[in-house]
């Protein structure tokens, strides 16, 4: 019967995205639809999302996860933004952070007061006015507090560092808890339908042959449902975002223990930085056309903070997106479905946000197409949104001291992008285009942070008596720093509350 209910949902793939989708999934549908995941051990996992965005406490919580406990199996610690360093210009840096900025003013947005008073020379520092951005400098931490009236500490925004590998074992074992069967193997064929395409199985080394209704693609890069089986196509977005390979390597533990994420420019790329409590994980994202992959792993090692703990681990990959996240009766998630580079973290928010999605528009054995083209939209909308924000960091930089910054500033950007920059650069406005992920905030420090000043600001922010404001923004400055100064470090609030146990290097 087409609107009969599935009985069975296959994934294929496992590491990050295949046991997000299988734990979700799992809890989502109970034991009413049998679950399968397949994965070989042989094949490895590409593991370099180590950071994360706050939107993860969302998965956790549906998922009933301690947060200490979940912190403690997986290496965390946490993270309250992102450090860009030499981005904008050579010598400069800025801080992406989470959580909000100043207080609420009504109609007109904070940053409008604090961008007048800085256009007027009576401010200089955009970080005096934010939790999470002092907090980074000074590498404190506590979680938001939400019992306290009027506190600002009910606005600090914190997300994860973690280990990829602990994490998709610590989600396997959630897992199997509520039921998800898992299969040891490689697919070795697929077969189809003859008269509507749909996959009906996959056959496993040793003939097995695995049924489903739903298929879910987990397999990486090769996509080898999604594509290499239902060709379904790719959108390259290597114009705009040109870095084509990586290199990752750990490194041992330095102090202090940061509660960020860095970004670091380099000549012909960009160097990230994460720290677990055990190790820190690096890497080295580049363009070929610029860079010998030699000589980006002499960049990549001689700018490690300690000593390095595996050697240099090679990745390739291209920008974008396939043309369908889901084809038929299968979807495609994390690499399957489209690569943006780590610059934001939002690797593993999008496979997070293609499973809610996927739980949105769950399908039975009839497979509406109008569920599926529209769960095809949503996704291309939230990744062009996603992609426009990571261009903007490659566009708007001053940098003249090599090639492939030269490019990067000069080259044409998507006509959504270039309409934003020009708003803010005229009044210092943003608009949130359809609830997209990265809130007015988030653009605002970016592109201040890589020298975008406006011209002016919110016409309205005039309609507040001048000294009033003033006396806003030092109220703000105070609060905010005097609540920083009486946070523990973010290594003593582990050490506290989700120390994790020490792992043989």
């Amino acid at each position: 019967m087409a609107g009969a209910p599935l009985k069975k949902v296959l994934i294929v793939g496992g590491g990050t995205a295949g046991w997000m989708c299988a734990s979700f999934l799992a809890q989502a549908v109970g034991r009413s639809i049998e679950i399968e995941l397949i994965e070989s051990d042989e094949i490895g996992i590409v593991g370099v999302g180590e950071a994360t965005i706050p939107p993860i406490q969302n998965f956790n919580a549906a998922l009933a996860i301690d947060e200490d406990e979940f912190i403690r199996q997986t290496q965390a610690t946490f993270k309250l933004g992102i450090e860009f360093v030499n981005w904008g210009s050579l010598g400069h840096r800025y801080i992406h952070g989470f959580g909000s900025m100043g207080h609420s003013t009504g109609i007109v947005d904070f940053h409008h007061y604090w961008l007048k008073a800085f256009l007027a020379g009576k401010v200089s520092r955009v970080e005096d006015y934010s939790l999470n951005l002092l907090a980074c400098e000074k590498n404190k931490f506590m979680r938001a507090t939400l019992d306290i009236p009027n506190s600002p500490l009910k606005d600090i925004g914190h997300a994860f560092h973690f280990d990829a590998g602990l994490y998709a074992l610590y989600l396997r074992a959630y897992s199997e808890k509520l039921g998800v069967r898992r299969t040891e193997g490689k697919v070795t064929s697929v077969q189809q339908h003859p008269e509507t395409g749909f996959v009906t199985s996959v056959t496993l080394e040793g003939g097995a042959v695995h049924e489903a209704g739903l298929f879910i693609d987990c397999s990486g890069f090769r996509g080898l449902l999604i594509e290499q089986t239902l060709h379904t196509g790719w959108e390259d977005w290597s114009h705009w975002l040109p870095c084509d390979r990586a290199l990752a390597v750990p490194c041992e533990s330095v102090t202090p223990l940061t509660p960020y994420t860095r970004s670091t420019a380099r000549q012909a790329g960009w160097q990230w930085r994460i720290p677990l409590q055990h190790r820190i994980g690096n890497g080295h994202v580049y363009c070929s056309q610029y860079i010998s992959d030699d000589e980006a792993a002499a960049v990549l090692l001689g700018n490690l903070d300690g000593k390095r703990l595996a050697e240099p681990r090679p990745l390739r990959f291209q920008a974008g997106r396939r043309k369908q996240f889901w084809n038929k009766n299968v979807v495609g998630l994390g690499l399957a479905g489209g690569f943006m580079e780590p610059l934001e973290s939002t690797a593993i928010h999008l496979i997070q946000k293609g499973i809610t999605r996927l739980v949105s528009f769950f399908p039975n054995q009839g497979f509406d197409q109008a569920d599926i083209d529209e769960f095809n939209r949503q996704s291309i909308v939230e990744y062009e949104q996603i992609r426009d924000f990571i261009i903007l960091h490659y566009k708007a930089m001053e940098r003249d001291d090599s090639p492939f910054w030269n490019h990067c500033r000069n080259m044409p950007i998507p006509e959504s992008l270039e309409r934003k920059i020009e708003l803010f650069r005229s009044n210092g406005r943003i608009y949130r285009d359809n609830n997209e992920l990265f809130a007015e905030v988030s653009w605002f420090q970016v592109m201040l942070g890589q020298h975008i000043v406006p011209r002016s600001y919110h016409a309205l922010a005039d309609a507040k008596d001048e000294a009033l404001v003033m006396n806003m923004l030092q109220d703000v400055y105070r609060v905010m720093h005097g609540v920083v100064d009486k946070m523990p470090t973010h290594e003593a609030f582990i050490a506290q509350h989700c120390k994790a146990p020490a792992i043989a290097m």
